[in-house]
């Protein structure tokens, strides 16, 4: 290939021929950086290091490499400084575009206090040090009150990863550093608009009366802007949205008016030769007064955060790493160091005393507020941009610049650790099970979320939300979430909208097929809300619409996000006119079985027999028999813990029936001969909760009387379990057991394995749900929240300040 592109730069022509060396070297340089990107920020993932961290280090080597230094060298650079320009420009629009102005004409909330407390006692510490420190010589003082406002910001953008990265942003801690970070780069950036105004750069100085009618211009655009913004984008943009709804394709000529209209409102305040209003301030500033709700805002969003963390954010940090020119960086200048030190320890300092101070008054705990000053320490891509500039412009010297630079990823490199120090601190007062619903706390909220497969899935799941419910203090939260598989059919209906598949805001679905199967859902588990909603029942729809492959995935993180305590999902087989099950969805019973394995909390899966045919549970009159079988075990005590919910409706008449086992055969004390201490030790131990547990429920709901009955049954082996089983079939219209996980009894089950066609219902449910069983009987199998030995993160309901 030999293309060759000619161009006039001051009278010489340079030529674009791909067949040179140095051209090649451009594009493949281009690609290492995106390739290497990827691999080690796949290797420092453990260390919970954000883009920027990498992007930084790969910027820095390649940006020093000779050869890049030279291919990218004279008209190139200049190419390479408008495309940095320009892609600042969208980097802040699109942080203005995420942040809600309204804030600052409330009343300050918590973090708004701590984010001002901490930009306040960060400035005056930043300011009352940097004169004596000469970082440089033309304009001192506006570039000491430059600096202090960079000391005292936030990166919320960084900030805001790292916290979710590390799954933290549910807690209170990781909402409060969110937000004050939100409010502390508002305000920074805001002070930076005004500061370009009233305090020129430039040299030699504009005549005192020539300044003031250039700030006055300047000035009176900026208010422009904004009023313009506040008044008229609304109105362009809500008509935008109502003509292009969700689930139909946005309109081109629609389209291209809004991004002209974008375009319009981030660039007239520049028009003016007199302005040299800064284009990257006035973009942010458009941004900010912008509606940021609607499909047309969502939509510019998504496409240039893609566009910047794909392209140009790898790109941005090659110029950063070109600008610092690592050859004439004096590693012996003392006054450097002093420099960086100095800028460094008045960061962390003014951020966490300010932090602690704030936090103080309001009652928060001193370590936690310190950790919460470090994390807003944290820089972003705009201040790594101010302090480049600075070299590029000769404000300052390459090694107090490059210093400077050191700072800013510093604080994004220790963030990270920050959390990981909270995460720490956390584990030692949270409860491995805090996800169970044996320790969920009576104060708070039950969280159930529920699958259904369809239609025939309804009945069940409005009579599992009644009995679930049951009057409970302070409510319930049901999620219904369809389960659809995602076919080629399905996909190619598939619309883009606010979010993802699992939430509230999924894509659109235009089948025709699944949005019959969903409205009539939504119609009736709505109308149970509402007629519900007066006694703390609240119902929320979810959608997984993923392939059976990663269905469970994403039902699991669905769960984990909404912290629910227990899953309930169909089985995979369907009930038939004659009472019998069918042979079963072989792609819901890959989904049950992931889940099982891999779920955040409890799991139970519902055989439906007759539970969704029979009368509704809220009707007047109602009665429903329940029982549950206890013999041991985690999942047992959590289908104990299940059952303590249902016996609070007054329409369930729960039956308790106990198998125990007979230590006194000699079944029993064979068996005993053979286990081990260790083995003897564990079943003791679990024998211990068993009871501990079995007695507190004893205690509530039967000793005092009432409609809960008790029974004991004491067997010796497995066929007299299998008896016992089918003494109370057909007695019930719901019989709760535990899938058996950590059963001491297990001489109770042993040998019932060998039958088993669904191992994933346990050796009791499986056994329920055969044949040989009465087609009335439904059955909910239940598996306790299995320990994973450490916590990943802090959940939305658990408080650490």
């Amino acid at each position: 290939m030999n293309t060759t592109t000619t161009k006039n730069v001051c009278g010489d022509k340079w030529y674009l021929n791909l067949d040179k060396p140095e051209e090649a070297l451009k594009f493949l340089g281009f690609i290492a950086i995106f390739v290497i990107r990827t691999l080690l920020h796949h290797l420092m993932k453990p260390l919970g290091q954000p883009y920027l961290t990498t992007d930084f280090a790969i910027g820095l080597i390649l940006g020093n490499l000779p050869k890049f230094r030279e291919a990218f060298s004279g008209p190139y650079s200049v190419t390479l400084n408008n495309i940095i320009e320009f892609g600042m420009i969208c980097h802040m629009f699109v942080m203005g575009l995420e942040m809600n102005p309204s804030v600052l004409l409330r009343p300050p909330t918590k973090d708004a206090f701590i984010a001002y407390t901490s930009m306040f006692t960060t400035f005056v510490l930043a300011f009352a040090t940097t004169p004596f420190l000469h970082y440089t010589k033309i304009s001192p003082f506006i570039f000491s009150l430059a600096l202090s406002l960079m000391a005292s910001s936030t990166g919320s953008p960084i900030l805001t990863r790292v916290i979710s990265n590390l799954k933290i942003r549910k807690s209170d801690l990781g909402k409060l550093a969110s937000s004050a970070g939100v409010h502390t780069d508002m305000m920074s950036t805001l002070f930076y608009c005004f500061g370009f105004i009233f305090f020129p750069t430039e040299k030699p100085l504009p005549r005192p009366l020539h300044r003031f009618f250039r700030a006055l211009l300047m000035f009176c655009l900026f208010l422009a802007q904004v009023t313009f913004t506040s008044i008229v984008s609304p109105i362009f943009l809500n008509w935008v949205n109502n003509e292009n709804p969700e689930g139909k394709p946005l309109k081109g000529s629609h389209l291209v008016m809004s991004l002209a209209f974008v375009v319009l409102i981030c660039s007239f305040p520049t028009w003016p030769p007199e302005s040299m209003y800064n284009p990257i301030l006035s973009a942010f500033t458009a941004g900010l007064f912008l509606p940021n709700q609607g499909r047309m805002s969502k939509w510019i969003i998504n496409k240039i955060n893609y566009l910047l963390s794909t392209v140009f954010y790898p790109i941005f940090f090659f110029w950063v790493g070109f600008i610092i020119h690592m050859r004439n960086f004096d590693i012996g200048d003392k006054m450097a160091w002093a420099r960086f030190f100095s800028l460094l320890g008045t960061v962390i300092i003014g951020k966490v005393t300010g932090t602690v101070l704030c936090g103080v008054l309001l009652g928060y705990h001193v370590p936690e507020t310190a950790s919460l000053g470090l994390l807003l320490t944290t820089k972003g891509h705009f201040h790594v941009y101010l302090a480049a500039l600075a070299i590029r412009t000769n404000r300052v010297k390459n090694t107090t610049g490059a210093m400077i630079i050191f700072v800013i990823v510093l604080t994004v490199v220790y963030s990270p650790f920050v959390v990981m120090d909270i995460i720490k601190r956390a584990r030692k007062r949270v409860p491995v099970h805090i996800m169970a619903l044996q320790w969920l706390d009576p104060t708070t909220e039950l969280k159930i979320l529920i699958a259904l497969h369809g239609p025939h899935n309804i009945g069940s799941t409005l009579n599992l939300m009644e009995i679930c419910h049951g009057g409970r203090e302070p409510g319930s939260i049901f999620y219904a979430t369809d389960m659809v598989e995602l076919t080629d059919e399905i996909a190619a209906t598939l619309k883009k909208g606010g979010g993802a598949g699992m939430s509230n805001d999924p894509v659109t679905v235009t089948d025709r097929s699944v949005t019959e199967m969903r409205e009539s859902i939504t119609a009736a588990v709505n109308g149970y809300g509402e007629l519900r909603s007066g006694q703390g029942v609240t119902v929320r729809r979810m959608l997984a619409l993923s392939t059976f492959m990663t269905m469970a995935h994403d039902v699991c993180g669905l769960a984990d996000e909404l912290m629910v305590s227990i899953i309930i999902l169909p089985f995979h087989k369907r009930l038939n006119p004659d009472g019998t099950l069918d042979s079963g969805h072989a792609g819901f019973r890959h989904v049950n079985r992931k889940i099982l394995k891999n779920a955040p909390c409890s799991v139970g899966i519902l055989v439906d027999r007759s539970f969704g045919q029979t009368e509704e549970a809220w009707r007047p009159g109602a009665s429903m028999d329940i029982a549950i079988i206890f013999i041991g075990g985690r999942d047992d005590r959590e289908a104990l813990a299940f059952a303590a919910q249902v016996a609070r409706h007054p329409a369930v008449k729960l039956h308790v029936i106990r198998f125990l086992e007979d230590k006194s055969s000699q079944n029993a004390q064979k068996r005993s001969s053979i286990l081990n201490r260790a083995s003897v030790v564990e079943q003791e131990e679990e024998m211990k909760l068993d009871d501990e547990c079995f007695a507190e429920f004893y205690e509530r709901y039967i000793a005092g009387g009432g409609r809960v009955s008790y029974m004991e049954k004491h067997l010796t082996n497995s066929s007299e379990t299998f008896t016992a089983l089918k003494s109370v079939d057909g007695e019930y219209g719901l019989v709760i057991v535990g899938r058996g996980g950590g059963r001491a009894s297990s001489g109770l089950t042993t040998g019932l394995n060998d039958w088993q066609q669904c191992p994933e219902l346990g050796p009791i449910g499986d056994v329920l749900s055969g044949s040989d069983f009465s087609h009335n009987t439904s059955m909910l199998i239940i598996q306790q929240q299995r320990t994973r030995g450490q916590l990943e993160g802090l959940h939305d309901d658990f408080t650490i300040l």
